[in-house]
C-alpha cells in the first residue's frame, strides 16, 4: 500500500523532475548540440505534457481520488516509463534510440491503460465497494425480482358517533 501511495505522491513532482533530468543528463554526459536542440524542443515539452496528462487521467478515477493510491497496473506502467525516461537521459550513443523507442511505446501503452481503467470504473453499475479488510470489490448484481401479485389492501374507516358517551 505504501508503494502505491508513494507513486501517487510522485506523479506531480515527476512532471517537473523528469524533464529537468533530461536537461541535466545532456549537460552531465556531454551530449551533442543536436541533442540539446532535441531536448529543449521535443523531449522536455513532451515529457512534461505527457506526465501531466497521465497524472490527470489517473487522478480522474474515483478509486484513486478516494484512496489516494494508484493501482498496481499504474505503478508498473509509471515505473517502467519513468525508468526508460531516466535511461534516455544518460544519452548513451549505443542505447539512445532503442531506449527512446521503448519509452514512446510504453507511454502510448500507459495512455491506453489509463483510459481503459477510467472507462471501466465509469461504467454504470461498476461501483466498487470496500470490504472490512480494505479490499475493493464489485458487488454481485441484485437478484432479478419477478413481478408479484398486488396485495389486497383493506382500509378501515372509523365512524364517529355524535351521541353522548
Amino acid at each position: 500500500m505504501w508503494l502505491r501511495r508513494a507513486f501517487y505522491q510522485w506523479l506531480l513532482p515527476a512532471a517537473l523532475i523528469l524533464p529537468l533530468w533530461l536537461l541535466i543528463g545532456w549537460i552531465a554526459f556531454s551530449a551533442s548540440g543536436w541533442a540539446l536542440l532535441w531536448v529543449i524542443v521535443i523531449a522536455i515539452p513532451s515529457v512534461l505534457v505527457g506526465q501531466v496528462l497521465l497524472t490527470l487521467l489517473a487522478r480522474a478515477r474515483g478509486t484513486v481520488r478516494h484512496t489516494r493510491t494508484l493501482s498496481w497496473w499504474d505503478v508498473a506502467g509509471f515505473g517502467l516509463w519513468h525508468l526508460l525516461t531516466i535511461a534516455v537521459g544518460f544519452f548513451s550513443p549505443a542505447a539512445f534510440w532503442p531506449l527512446l523507442t521503448a519509452a514512446i511505446v510504453v507511454f502510448i501503452g500507459l495512455v491506453w491503460l489509463m483510459l481503459w481503467q477510467l472507462f471501466r470504473e465509469a461504467k454504470p453499475g461498476a461501483v466498487l465497494q470496500r470490504a472490512t479488510d480494505g479490499a475493493r470489490y464489485i458487488p454481485p448484481p441484485a437478484p432479478s425480482q419477478t413481478p408479484r401479485e398486488p396485495h389486497e389492501v383493506i382500509v378501515v374507516t372509523e365512524k364517529r358517533s355524535t351521541g353522548d358517551a
